[in-house]
């Protein structure tokens, strides 16, 4: 039993699933036939049993060897081809003759380079693969990229390490490192407070009284019950906490990976969908529970052995809350992930006590019970108005997306405009002249309800204003969470600080140097809300504005920016300070990098100053107040004047 309890909390928690199989490793060449012209060969053996399927045109979903690049500047001259003839067999997987090649495999592939022709360049093979003894079919990737050299070819820019740049020992000693992020205890609290609101959740709030009076009264003693009730809201802490443990274990993970996880246009995309989903199953349009089996399984072991079978029954609250509790997990995950797997852990531990601590304070007092409300239809209306929340709240995540792909979808007024429809939609459900499914008409509305109607009509008007160009429409309520004031549909939307360069750092210094003037880096990114914060309440401030324009050139570097970078400017497999190596493509991953190597920092804002030697002028500083981030502009700046 005591190897199930981790076991079951890895498969649990991890959420990865391992398969038995061999893979098909290559190697892969190229070979200088003209000028930008190559031949790729690809050699393998296939591993005894299996098979690899070629040339199959009538069969859906058997697609040809294929070959990809890393390098979208690429003409293929002819397709792939292989060195012998494919072999046909009686598929038992599919039930008719495929083509397939076993044993030596050679493939070839001509290739003509448009334009700036690096060094080296990735190749993928595509295709897919099967084993007829054990009936298996498996798609062939199998997550390499395989570095191919090429003749002729040129090393891109290395220059991500700032040699005069020493954090430890800056030219004075002003400013202090502020974590952006607001540190963990308002990271603790935002778990907390997610938490409680998903104990007023209908998968949670009923069942506070049943387990209390499950523990109160199936204990032998008092005392035993205490310590049940105790040891099972522990145990939902545990839980939620040991959640985020696969952050701590992953060998070699690199120190932005978490950024990388909160600004991923993928992950956002897939958060979008899950809210919308969640949204209409919380109006009550359908229900979503998971499969029984998964509940049933961890149900099935909460009556083995006292301690362990509290476990499991706290498991089993985890697993089957989670069409409730799931939504907001989500968001917590991508609002603190870019602070790293601490966060993470403080995050879901804060969500967790959330969770556990009613059913420990109930079993000690267990006379409140009493004064706890009914459930009823009121678990019906929060449920409801959670569904409007996630629907603003999905909006947010397509604006991540958005943002970091430049698509041009959700405007910042398009996005507060949404937020208004979804105001007054909440307005209308309230007072009860929108029917949502299982209300009816003449239905009594409560005080709370009214309140909630109350509260909607007075944000729609508070965000009115951001639909204009009026010196109203920054809403600060709403920096960081609506998409930036230059983000605008007016073609001369007012910004406030113009940054003299953007995603450009070898502009930026020769600039400062041409000007001899001091080079202040703000690393920012599309989806940080306190970079926008910082943009939109303190360097509107007079005098942080003045003190910026006249005296610095300003260089906005994201670190989120999917656009690609110039291949000259590629690297492949590039080497970090911890050892770890990435592909750097992306604008993003160049200043990503540059920002952890030089500045062991990952999150964003950070704020730097050089003078034009590049070094360092200050102690680089996070999000800070306005008469603190005053002050390191000016010691930094009268630093620099001196020298």
């Amino acid at each position: 039993m005591k190897k199930l309890f981790p076991l079951f909390l890895s498969v649990f928690c991890f959420s990865f699933f391992s398969f038995s199989q061999e893979n098909v490793i290559w190697k892969v060449a190229a070979k200088k036939i003209a000028d930008s012209t190559y031949e790729i060969t690809a050699k393998t053996t296939v591993p005894k049993g299996w098979h690899l399927y070629n040339n199959n045109p009538t069969q859906e979903g058997l697609s040809n060897l294929k070959l990809t690049y890393s390098l979208e500047k690429i003409k293929l001259l002819d397709s792939v081809t292989a060195n012998k003839k494919e072999e046909e067999i009686d598929d038992v997987v599919f039930g008719v003759k495929t083509n397939v090649h076993r044993n030596e495999i050679e493939l070839h592939q001509t290739i003509k380079i448009v334009g700036f022709i690096p060094a080296k360049i990735k190749v993928d093979i595509e295709g897919f693969k099967g084993n007829i003894s054990t009936q298996d079919f498996r798609d062939l990737i199998d997550s390499v990229d395989y570095e191919v050299a090429l003749e002729g070819g040129k090393e891109s820019t290395k220059n991500l390490i700032l040699p005069n740049v020493d954090l430890k020992h800056p030219l004075s000693e002003c400013g202090e490192k502020v974590e952006a992020g607001g540190g963990w205890i308002s990271i603790f609290l935002l778990g907390f407070g997610g938490g409680l609101i998903a104990l007023l959740t209908p998968c949670m709030f009923p069942m506070i009284p049943v387990t209390v009076s499950f523990f109160t009264k199936r204990s032998p003693t008092r005392k035993k019950g205490i310590q049940n009730g105790l040891l099972y809201g522990f145990f939902i802490f545990l839980i939620y906490s040991l959640c985020s443990l696969p952050f701590h274990l992953i060998d070699g993970i690199s120190g932005d990976v978490f950024n990388i996880i909160a600004t991923n246009p993928i992950v956002n995309i897939i958060f979008f969908i899950v809210f919308i989903v969640f949204a209409i199953s919380f109006f009550g349009y359908f229900e979503i529970t998971l499969p029984h089996q998964f509940a049933g399984k961890a149900d099935s072991k909460s009556n083995v052995g006292s301690v362990f079978g509290i476990f499991f029954m706290a498991l089993t609250l985890v697993i089957v809350s989670f069409s409730c509790t799931g939504i907001i997990l989500g968001t917590l995950l991508v609002g603190t992930a870019q602070n790293g797997a601490w966060a993470l852990t403080i995050g879901m531990g804060g969500f967790g006590m959330a969770l556990g601590l009613p059913f420990a304070l109930f079993a000690i007092f267990p006379n409140w019970l009493e004064s706890l409300p009914k459930s009823g239809g009121w678990l019906d209306v929060v449920k409801k108005v959670l569904a409007f929340v996630e629907v603003a709240l999905a909006l947010k995540f397509l604006s991540n997306a958005d943002l970091v792909k430049h698509w041009g979808i959700l405007h910042r007024e398009i996005f507060i405009g949404a937020w208004i429809i979804v105001s007054i939609l909440l307005a209308l459900y309230a007072f009860g002249f929108l029917r949502l499914p299982h209300d009816y008409k003449g239905q009594k509305i409560s005080l709370g309800r009214k309140i909630i109607g109350f509260i909607a009509i007075v944000f729609a008007i508070y965000l009115a204003p951001g639909l204009t160009q009026s010196k109203y429409a920054n809403l600060k309520l709403l920096s960081g969470i609506a998409p930036p004031l230059s983000y605008s549909i007016y073609k001369e939307a007012k910004v406030g600080l113009h940054p003299n360069f953007v995603n450009n750092y070898e502009g930026a210094i020769a600039l400062a140097k041409q000007q001899h003037k001091p080079l202040l880096i703000d690393f920012t990114g599309w989806n940080c809300a306190n970079c926008r914060q910082m943009e939109e309440n303190v360097w509107t401030e007079p005098e942080v504005y003045k003190t910026i324009k006249d005296n610095f050139i300003l260089v906005s570097l994201y670190v989120d920016d999917g656009a690609k970078l110039p291949v000259e400017q590629r690297l492949l497999n590039y080497k970090t300070k911890d050892s770890t190596t990435r592909d750097v493509i992306t604008i993003g991953n160049k200043y990503s990098i540059l920002e952890y190597d030089n500045f062991a920092a990952s999150s964003q804002p950070l704020y730097v100053m050089l003078n034009n030697n590049e070094e360092l002028l200050a102690y680089p500083v996070g999000k800070t107040e306005a008469e603190k981030y005053l002050e390191w502009l000016q010691c930094g700046l009268k630093t620099f004047n001196k020298k």
